[in-house]
């Protein structure tokens, strides 16, 4: 059983800042914040979650078989990640790229502690606990007053794939797409630093404030970090309701304001752009129809242009209607990983994509969110991310784009540097 209280926060901002700081104590911590961003399909400001009553870690062997288990005996909020990698429990595929992150393939776990915010209304959920926990857990936490620690070491940040290797892999995939193999794939490359100390809530923080996207996370489990900017959702399910919003078209943001809505109605128009998203929608639609109810899949926005504090993006919006028998864990495993971050037809697209690029995905591409108790869920895309091993003081961010038949190879990089300049900055 929870206990619920519901508190009224009147400065939301800096009791954001106040409860992450006031998780630092904990191993396991999940914050989800939408940074105010509306959509028609939002449902929290903040979604908090810490302290593992139970949890499941595992790898891609038989992982949806596993989190089925999990989510569907545990009847209570779960909150976690999905790796990349588990296309390997999907389809007959491998991952043998490096992994200097090593982070589980998949981690989840029901916390004690749980906090919803709304506007200023704030729901605090605790698992068999008293009253009297909550309200001094509340009381600490607005009372909190600390700093991060401030780290004077530089960090260097090495590029895993150079630009004349980078070229040349496109140039590579480009032959596959002339062939005929695949008609698109999302071709993503590494930027590392090891021996490296941060404070990663810090990271995370300053991340934030440069981006404000909707899909932002800090997550840690233990030694393992991620700091998110994501502004991509991957799935939510809402009732009998599936929505999917992929993300395919990126264009950079002006200070001068004409010019920023020339960019952003150029993007809008650019067909090279377009044609990718609508090759992604495409996909989504096959994945969509494998659980939903006949005649259900629809689009309901297609290569809209949405603003962000660092880019514009092209999203689309795809929905369909499922049966009340399909198990959540269905639904992600029929449509994982997302298509905007493998290309299609998919199968083709991942064994390429793990041909041609360098390290191992793991957490990034894949999706961070959390299960109801109802069963629903919402889950962004791991992507504008920072990961971190603080056991082996190793940090990671990758970046990647669509390439199709009409790519530049030189374009493609410069998109990939535009989509990195956050994280540098924040290392910086």
């Amino acid at each position: 059983m929870r206990t619920s209280i519901i508190k009224h926060i009147s400065n939301t901002e800096n009791f954001k800042k106040q409860l992450l700081h006031w998780s630092n104590q904990f191993r396991e911590v999940v914050f989800l914040d939408s940074n105010n961003y509306t959509h028609k399909y939002s449902s929290y400001d903040l979604v908090f979650a810490v302290d593992a009553f139970t949890s499941i870690k595992t790898d891609y062997h038989n992982a949806f078989e596993d989190l089925y288990q999990y989510q569907s005996h545990s009847k209570d909020w779960l909150f976690g990640y999905l790796s990349y990698d588990l296309k390997n429990d999907t389809e007959v595929l491998h991952s043998k790229n490096l992994d200097n992150l090593e982070f589980p393939d998949v981690y989840f776990f029901q916390p004690k502690k749980l906090f919803f915010l709304k506007g200023n209304a704030l729901e605090i959920q605790y698992l068999n606990m008293c009253d009297d926990e909550v309200d001094d857990d509340f009381n600490a936490i607005i009372n909190f007053q600390s700093e991060f620690t401030n780290y004077e070491s530089s960090i260097a940040i090495q590029q895993r794939i150079d630009k004349e290797n980078y070229l040349s892999k496109v140039g590579k995939m480009l032959e596959y797409i002339h062939r005929g193999d695949i008609y698109e794939a999302n071709f993503c490359m590494e930027f590392f630093a090891e021996n490296t100390t941060i404070d990663p809530a810090f990271v995370y923080q300053k991340l934030n404030e440069i981006s404000e996207p909707p899909f932002a996370v800090f997550f840690k489990n233990k030694d393992n970090f991620l700091m998110s900017s994501s502004p991509e959702r991957y799935l939510k399910k809402e009732g009998d309701k599936v929505i999917s919003q992929p993300i395919k078209g990126t264009a950079r943001r002006s200070f001068d304001i004409e010019q920023d809505n020339f960019l952003k109605e150029d993007l809008g128009k650019n067909t090279k752009e377009r044609s990718e998203n609508i090759m992604i929608v495409d996909l989504v639609r096959n994945d969509l129809s494998h659980t939903a109810k006949k005649g259900t899949v629809k689009v309901e926005e297609l290569c809209e242009v949405f603003t962000f504090k660092q880019v514009h993006q092209m999203i689309s919006t795809v929905v369909s209607e499922v049966e009340n028998t399909i198990s959540p864990i269905e639904i992600i495993k029929s449509t994982f990983p997302m298509g905007s971050m493998t290309g299609a037809p998919k199968i083709s697209a991942m064994k390429i994509i793990e041909e041609l690029e360098e390290t191992k995905r793991g957490l990034y591409s894949g999706a961070v969110g959390y299960f109801s108790p109802t069963g629903d869920f919402d889950f962004n895309v791991v992507i504008r991310s920072i990961l971190y091993n603080a056991k082996n003081n190793y940090l990671s961010f990758s970046v990647g784009s669509a390439i199709t038949a009409q790519s530049n190879p030189e374009n493609e990089y410069e998109e990939c540097l535009l989509k990195a300049k956050a994280m540098f900055e924040v290392l910086s």
